[in-house]
């Protein structure tokens, strides 16, 4: 798994993993490898996704509210109707990811300003 240029070893390879509808509250995956996986109406409220790997993931209607995203990689991910509120996205990439109806309110954006 390549992070902001190096590559790394995932903590854990979920790639293609089908987690919708999971409670995942407070859940360390930081590091891991979530490519492709469904998140769908998953509960990650307050978990660490930080330099996780979502691209193509699908996050439709997950909560994430109070989750670090800090440095996640979610080019192409589906993140339609997904609650982001007071979420840590620094540094994180969003490149063609769908935010549709995207709840941002108090998150941390990518550039580290504050989304009201």
């Amino acid at each position: 798994m390549e992070v902001n240029g190096y590559t790394i070893e995932a903590r854990a390879d979920l790639t293609d993993a089908d987690l919708s509808f999971a409670d995942l509250t407070d859940a360390d995956l930081s590091f891991a490898d979530l490519t492709d996986a469904d998140l769908s109406f998953a509960d990650l409220t307050d978990a660490d996704l930080s330099f996780a790997d979502l691209t193509d993931a699908s996050l439709i209607s997950a909560t994430l509210t109070g989750a670090t995203l800090f440095g996640t990689t979610l080019s192409g991910a589906i993140l339609y109707g997904a609650d982001l509120t007071r979420a840590n996205l620094e540094g994180a990439n969003f490149e063609g990811a769908d935010l549709e109806d995207t709840t941002l309110k108090g998150a941390t954006m990518p550039d580290g300003t504050i989304h009201e």
